[in-house]
């Protein structure tokens, strides 16, 4: 049985801070054959990330970057070559850095690098988090159906607030990025957030004594 319909939190609840998955090198490099599929605009809409990254930093919000890192022996790779993805993001790589000129990374970021696909897997970003005393995640980043979803899923079940920025994501297929977007939705009603809205937010958000405690 389904429950009542909820009415949407503020999309921004409490601290916020932008965290940019996976947005890499290598997506904006024509190959022919890739290891994972990308669905058609996908570096368009990568790339939209960085108007959210401008925003957050005017608005004195963190932004922590998500790179995904395999030695290059494979070792731990775990199970992740059983599925569709084949061999990627393989450290010492230039197709594996941070795409800065997309992004405007800068090397003073936050930066948490993953072997699995949620950043929260085995990695010290909680511990960031905790740090900056952040609420609310706002994801933008790749692929909706893989990292930005199950970094969404451990978001929620550490219950912070989870939005998708859903203009600056993109999946595998359009599908998998639609079911994905449609996933997270469920758990956090709210959760899909055009860019436009997430600007709005961040310019009123900048306005509140607490943005700049």
């Amino acid at each position: 049985m389904s429950t009542p319909s909820k009415s949407e939190r503020a999309l921004i609840e409490g601290r916020p801070a932008l965290i940019v998955i996976d947005i890499q090198a290598g997506a904006f490099i024509e190959q022919k054959n890739r290891a994972i599929q990308h669905m058609p605009g996908y570096e368009y809409r990568l790339g939209q990330s960085r108007i959210a990254i401008e925003k957050a930093r005017e608005a004195g919000v963190p932004v922590i970057f998500i790179q995904e890192v395999h030695r290059p022996n494979h070792v731990d790779f775990g199970r992740e070559l059983d599925g569709s993805e084949g061999v990627h993001c393989i450290e010492g790589n230039p197709n594996t850095e941070i795409a800065a000129e997309i992004t405007g990374f800068r090397p003073s970021d936050y930066l948490i690098k993953k072997r699995r696909y949620s950043a929260f897997f085995g990695t010290d970003f909680e511990i960031l988090l905790r740090g900056l005393k952040v609420d609310t995640l706002l994801l933008c980043g790749g692929l909706t159906d893989v990292c930005v979803h199950y970094t969404f899923v451990d978001g929620h079940q550490s219950d912070y607030f989870c939005r998708v920025i859903e203009d600056c994501v993109a999946g595998s297929t359009i599908d998998a990025h639609e079911s994905a977007l449609n996933a997270m939705e469920y758990l956090q009603t709210g959760a899909r957030r055009s860019l436009d809205d997430v600007i709005d937010a961040l310019e009123t958000y900048a306005t509140l004594p607490c943005s700049a405690a």
